[in-house]
């Protein structure tokens, strides 16, 4: 099924920037600037939609495309602003290394394998790829973006003109730079996907609608 929900209202916290403390007083250990967050560090106040182990910041006009199997289990989330997407996955990590160094090597690899030569360039969260591959719909730029956190990365991977224009993210990086992620504390292996579940109202629709008489 697909769950799409229009965001029309919503507002993402400022940059925070660290303020140095006179030597005197033990300074307090500081927030990131921006997201992704880790759920202990997630700005306070800001609507969010909760999808489990992330939660997408409110912001006008991106619509949140999710699709999941009959048990309310997420499959994919894609975000669509304009002629932009930003799809969004997350997955377990080690405690003492970041993994985003691999994950790209092997995405650059698999794409190299299926005939399109990616493209390692730098970008706000360090190193990026981006690549043209050949679709059903002709050829699309892909931006392959990772984020290492406290035991998880987020793979984010923009499409249409956000993928060859960092500056046209507009909408879809305040996303990403609100994004929280909520890992919990259970061990995972090693790049498993985090899970991901409908929101509760959601769901509760969805098995109505399943429910209703004629309903196929």
């Amino acid at each position: 099924m697909i769950f799409s929900r229009k965001r029309a209202t919503g507002r993402h916290a400022s940059d925070e920037r660290a303020v140095e403390a006179p030597d005197t007083v033990e300074a307090a250990p500081a927030e990131p600037a921006r997201g992704p967050y880790d759920v202990s560090e997630a700005p306070a106040g800001v609507q969010r939609l909760d999808l489990g182990s992330i939660q997408i910041p409110a912001v006008p006009d991106v619509e949140v495309r999710v699709q999941a199997d009959p048990q309310g289990v997420i499959q994919q989330v894609v975000l669509v602003h304009g002629q932009s997407a930003l799809q969004l996955g997350v997955f377990a990590a080690p405690r003492s290394e970041g993994i985003w160094d691999e994950v790209r090597e092997e995405i650059r690899q698999s794409l190299f394998n299926d005939g399109a030569a990616a493209q390692e360039v730098t970008g706000e969260y360090g190193t990026e790829l981006r690549a043209r591959v050949r679709t059903e719909d002709g050829l699309t730029d892909l931006r392959f973006v990772g984020i290492d956190g406290p035991r998880w990365m987020v793979r984010a991977v923009y499409q249409g003109e956000a993928a060859t224009n960092p500056a046209a993210a507009g909408a879809l990086a305040r996303c990403m730079e609100g994004l929280v992620v909520d890992r919990g504390m259970e061990a995972k292996p090693v790049r498993e996907p985090l899970p991901l579940r409908l929101p509760r109202e959601a769901g509760e629709q969805a098995a109505a609608a399943d429910a209703a008489p004629g309903a196929s």
